[in-house]
């Protein structure tokens, strides 16, 4: 049953593309949740668009539907839709009159970016680059906990988007680090 709805699904009008752009489009929601402050919805509509980039390569590759074009768009929406969620949430801290945690998601936004492109310009130079704690998945966990356990949010009462944003601006430096230290090794 699930190779016959898969075999549908590959058969149909639906593209990569098509999938990149809902979950960017979700992510752009998820934004404007966080500053409407609907924490909930605003972690639902991040963890809903980010599964779906993260299942667009895979569904390319399996239906032979994907292109080069495509291949570009999902990377650049994926770079796109977590620094828009991440602006979001450093609005959202910059307008409680919260700077250090501001600054601390803006530290994780260039951190974010950096993990990416370090892997990116490794791959460039002929070396593949998958170390570090802080993939793109972990990420999304990360700042989808923080969003669903958020002060207000109104689900168990925490307060642990600040300590989510310290943690993210945390790892990908370390990651963004380590990526470094591995490419030198690769390229000595």
């Amino acid at each position: 049953m699930r190779a016959r709805a898969r075999d549908r699904l590959i058969e149909s009008r639906l593209t990569p593309n098509a999938i990149s752009l809902t979950g960017f489009a979700l992510n752009l929601v998820a934004a404007g949740l966080v500053l409407a402050e609907a924490f909930v919805l605003a972690a639902l509509a991040f963890a809903v668009g980010s599964l779906m980039d993260m299942l667009d390569g895979r569904y390319s590759r399996m239906s032979g539907k994907g292109t080069p074009f495509g291949a570009f768009l999902d990377s650049t929406l994926d770079r796109i839709e977590e620094g828009v969620v991440l602006a979001a949430v450093a609005a959202y801290f910059a307008h409680a009159g919260r700077p250090a945690a501001a600054g601390a998601t803006v530290l994780a936004v260039v951190g974010s970016y950096m993990v990416s492109y370090t892997r990116a310009r490794a791959e460039a130079l002929g070396v593949e680059c998958k170390v570090g704690v802080a993939t793109r998945p972990v990420r999304v966990v990360i700042l989808t906990a923080g969003l669903l356990l958020a002060e207000g949010a109104g689900v168990l009462h925490l307060k642990l988007l600040e300590p989510a944003v310290y943690l993210l601006a945390g790892i990908t430096v370390v990651t963004t680090l380590q990526r470094v230290l591995h490419v030198r090794r690769e390229l000595a």
